[in-house]
């Protein structure tokens, strides 16, 4: 038994080595790391040069979830509620309205072209029907490219936010196929009371958990990780059980939590973007270990038909529809349509027709592998060349150099290290800091100019393009960034 764990051990070290460096690799390729990720564990599986047998359904769905969970959480918490409050009523839109659009529209399709049953149609329509924008921005970050800030918090916004809508619909389906007896008007209760106990759990728990981690005053750090780790799994939990949609609830947690102060915000964050980064590369390749390339011959062209359909109709319709009462321009709704690539939760949701035993669950399985496979082999490479031709793309913003030290909120601090650029035409550019006359409660601990990191006196001249790292409560941070900015 010892020697099998350690053959576990070496061959899970191995294929996240390989996974590790086949994310490097992706930036010069243009392709999301979702995809290299996939193709490693399908090279690693029974067909592939690894030969690793496994046919556990189960255990990869209850992965998928596991690791759907803590993705969403640690999306949740790195989004700044500010920036996508002025997107939330569009992005809701596309997060319900168009993913119920983009699996009708597709499922009829299927059904009519598959000559399938149409609950069967409109199943395969519900499980492809959600996007995944971090494959997205990867890719632009990749070219060296990015979108317009409100499509981006946009799309942020919705890919956060549309799972669960995809994983209800999924499961919706999947009763009325199990129980020929059941009408479809019996999935709107049963949507309103997900959404509405998943909501509440989530954004209730997200206040009591910044409540608990500010008093409870644990005595080694690294035990706040592991308590936000506990909250992931009670929140999913305590949603599912109560009837809730637990993927909704643990994004709003993390929402809730990544807008609020509290203690080790930074470390708890960081850590969990790599629990993140871990379980994308675990739920991926465990994924493709569960892909028989033989198997996907068969779905090849009805599988090529149905992914040029979910991209050039299905999805420009459900976003053109969902975005009608908000007069966004076309061009914007164009690239919104295009940037929709699948990823990880369709294949996770495929899984589900296996382990409930709907009929043709596993044709299902290899056909909706392929879909997403084709939609980021196609869509991805192309998504520079749409965004300039419609004009929605803008050159990346300057990333901020990482400080060569830490800051970690406390619960009795009400001031936050924020940092502040100097614009090219700042009434500061040639003055010194004492001449700045900052608010007392603001202090500037650290500049970066160019490649180097100044420690500031009160003699230090201000220069064009400066980063200051300031100390300072809202309210000065307030006047400090009035201060530094464009003269009107």
């Amino acid at each position: 038994m010892t020697i099998f764990i350690d053959e576990i051990l070496v061959a899970v070290g191995v294929l996240l080595l390989i996974a590790i460096v086949a994310s490097k690799a992706s930036g010069r390729l243009g392709l999301p790391s979702l995809l290299l990720f996939l193709i490693v564990g399908i090279l690693a599986g029974s067909e592939g040069i690894g030969r690793i047998e496994f046919a556990d359904v189960g255990i990869a769905q209850a992965l998928g979830v596991v690791a759907l969970a803590f993705i969403l959480f640690s999306g949740g918490l790195d989004t700044s509620w500010r920036s996508v409050r002025p997107v939330l009523w569009p992005a809701l839109s596309l997060s319900t309205v168009a993913v119920l659009f983009t699996a009708v529209s597709l499922g009829l399709v299927a059904s009519w072209w598959l000559g399938l049953p149409l609950l069967d149609g409109l199943l395969l329509g519900a499980i492809v029907s959600s996007t995944d924008a971090a494959a997205v921005f990867s890719v632009m970050r990749s070219q060296g490219i990015g979108l317009k800030e409100h499509v981006r918090r946009l799309l942020e916004l919705e890919s956060g936010s549309n799972d669960p809508m995809a994983i209800f619909l999924t499961v919706g389906i999947i009763g009325l196929i199990l129980r020929p007896e059941a009408t479809i008007l019996s999935l709107i209760p049963m949507f309103v009371i997900q959404m509405v106990v998943g909501a509440a759990i989530g954004v209730g728990t997200g206040w009591l958990m910044v409540w608990v981690i500010n008093r409870i005053n644990l005595a080694y750090d690294g035990l706040y990780s592991v308590l936000s780790l506990a909250i992931v799994m009670l929140v999913y939990g305590l949603a599912a059980v109560t009837g809730g949609n637990g993927f909704l609830a643990v994004y709003l947690a993390g929402l809730v939590m990544g807008n609020q102060d509290f203690i080790h915000k930074r470390s708890i964050r960081r850590f969990h973007d790599g629990l993140a980064w871990l379980m994308q590369i675990a739920m991926f390749i465990t994924l493709g270990l569960l892909v028989f390339p033989s198997q996907l011959e068969p779905v090849i062209w009805s599988g090529l038909a149905l992914a040029l359909v979910l991209i050039l109709i299905a999805r420009p319709l459900g976003v053109f529809l969902a975005l009608i009462p908000f007069g966004m321009p076309a061009r914007e709704k164009g690239i919104i349509s295009w940037v929709g690539l699948r990823g990880a939760v369709p294949i996770i949701l495929a899984t589900y027709p296996l382990v409930m035993g709907v009929p043709n669950a596993d044709a299902l399985f290899h056909l909706v592998f392929f879909i997403v496979l084709t939609s980021v082999i196609l869509q991805g490479p192309l998504i520079p060349v749409m965004a300039r031709w419609l004009g929605a793309d803008e050159p990346l913003a300057v990333a901020s150099p990482r400080y060569p030290l830490e800051f970690e909120q406390t619960a009795d601090l009400d001031s936050n290290l924020v940092e502040v650029p100097v614009p090219a035409d700042s009434p500061a550019v040639g003055k010194t800091i004492v001449e700045l006359h900052l608010p007392e409660a603001a202090l500037v601990v650290l500049i970066s100019r160019a490649d180097k990191f100044i420690v500031p006196r009160g003699s230090t001249l201000v220069h064009e393009g400066d980063r200051l790292l300031v100390l300072a409560n809202e309210e000065s941070l307030k006047e400090v960034r009035e201060t530094l900015a464009n003269p009107v």
